[in-house]
């Protein structure tokens, strides 16, 4: 892949979009001078692949529209001054030789952070410039869109940019992925890929380790419409998350020890598939031979794999994973290997266009949703709702997106129908609701595959 220098926009100094005619307004007033560059990086809606980044396994998502857009100086001083056109995030300053990310308080300014760091350490910058940044974002937080990988991604490209740097976008994606497990979220990678990999008009089969990106087109007859549930889920801020990646890790280890692997090298369920060479039907077949249904005590992991909770705590389990007592092993193992198939077919499905083909995605993104809720646990009532009110109104497949416990879902809804399916949506479950009906503009629209991130200079 080229440097990720291919992907710098130039604009016309004398007609700059709005958009960015207001944050260079915004700017100007805020730190008395004009930026010298700008940086947006998009959110994303994740098709199908829920929780099964982080196992291994290829996901399917697509940049949207909203993002995050940062207006840049750098400055003489070895200070980052951050501050955000939302009255609701304050401003914060540090300097760039100290870099201390709270993981107990997952405010904004961290995830800016954590892409700072993630670029500083990778290239062991010794003297890295100060900035004034201003941030403007259009993702809404919390809600399954991957507004906070966004910040991260930004800002990784922020700094990049600032200190005269070049990376490929892949290198880039890696770097921000890691990165963002500063804040004590164990996630996988998709977000941070898609936001730098994205193209417009196709959404991407994202694959890893290596990471790599293939197009996947997605049927002319259909929109893909998000529904905001309005309830609010922050990863970094509850266990939820972290708890499901240990389970996976977990039914992992238990998973290669049956099998006489080196349990204690194994890290993710799609390695225990490698090392087996068999297909993910006949790991579902395994772990119905292996695996309880029944929660297993922290007591019982231990006897499994033959350690002491001592051991359990500081060698496999994160930090906020540590005082959980039992574990559901079997439903999660289920779960991944059942979602990595259903990701695969929706490729082929894409890939082959046969007559049926929306009704044969819908049949795939419901049978994901199905599991999210009953074996990975990662629903909440408001989003049964959504799915099912989008369901009745003419979706042809509905389910949660995003880490769950509230956030998004994607529906995917003919075309012909999409106009009357917006406004049913709106009534039924907006329009009963007066928290709900403050947030309705934002929280429902269509939307089609967008590119990744971008640098805009003024020419």
């Amino acid at each position: 892949l080229p440097t990720f220098y291919a992907n710098v926009v130039l604009l016309n100094v004398s007609n700059l979009p709005f958009r960015l005619q207001k944050l260079k307004e915004m700017f100007i007033s805020k730190f008395g001078s004009a930026p010298k560059f700008y940086v947006r990086a998009p959110g994303r809606v994740n098709l199908i692949g829920e929780h099964i980044d982080y196992c291994g396994y290829a996901v399917l998502p697509m940049a949207i529209e909203q993002d995050i857009l940062i207006a840049v100086e750098p400055v003489k001083t070895q200070v980052v001054q951050l501050a955000n056109t939302n009255s609701l995030y304050l401003d914060f300053s540090t300097s760039v030789n100290n870099i201390q990310i709270n993981k107990t308080k997952p405010q904004w300014h961290n995830y800016f952070l954590c892409g700072l760091k993630g670029i500083q350490e990778h290239f062991g910058l010794n003297n890295p410039t100060g900035m004034n940044c201003l941030l403007d974002g259009t993702i809404p937080p919390s809600s399954g869109l991957s507004s906070s990988s966004a910040l991260v991604c930004c800002a990784g490209l922020v700094t990049l940019r600032a200190n005269g740097k070049t990376l490929s976008k892949v290198e880039l994606a890696e770097i921000c992925t890691k990165s963002e497990r500063y804040i004590g979220t164990e996630g996988g990678g998709m977000d941070q890929s898609i936001s730098f990999l994205a193209e417009e008009g196709t959404a991407k089969l994202i694959e890893f380790s290596p990471l790599r990106a293939t197009d996947v087109r997605l049927p002319s007859g259909a929109a893909f419409v998000i529904a905001n549930s309005c309830v609010e889920m922050n990863k970094a801020a509850t266990s939820h998350y972290n708890i499901r990646v240990m389970e996976c890790r977990l039914a992992t280890k238990l998973l290669s020890k049956s099998k006489g692997l080196d349990w204690k090298k194994m890290l993710r369920l799609h390695d225990v598939q490698t090392k087996l060479g068999v297909s993910l039907e006949e790991m579902l077949t395994i772990v119905e031979e292996v695996l309880h249904p029944e929660p297993y005590s922290t007591e019982e992991i231990c006897k499994c794999l033959g350690i002491s909770l001592e051991e359990l705590r500081s060698q496999i389990l994160s930090q906020n994973t540590q005082d959980v007592s039992t574990f559901k092993l079997y439903q999660r193992a289920k779960h991944v290997y059942s979602e990595a198939a259903r990701v695969l077919e929706f490729q082929k499905v894409c890939n082959e266009a046969p007559a049926n083909a929306i009704q044969l995605l819908g049949e795939l993104m419901n049978q994901s949703y199905i599991s999210c809720r009953e074996m990975y646990e990662c629903s909440c009532p408001e989003l049964d709702r959504l799915v099912d009110i989008c369901l009745q109104f003419g979706a042809i497949g509905s389910r949660l997106t995003g880490a769950g416990w509230g956030g998004c879902t994607v529906s995917m809804v003919p075309t012909d129908k999409l106009n009357t399916f917006l406004k049913n949506v709106k009534k039924a479950y907006y329009q009963t609701d007066v928290q709900r009906l403050v947030l309705e503009n934002n929280s429902l629209f269509a939307t089609k595959p967008g590119r990744g991130a971008l640098v805009f200079v003024e020419a």
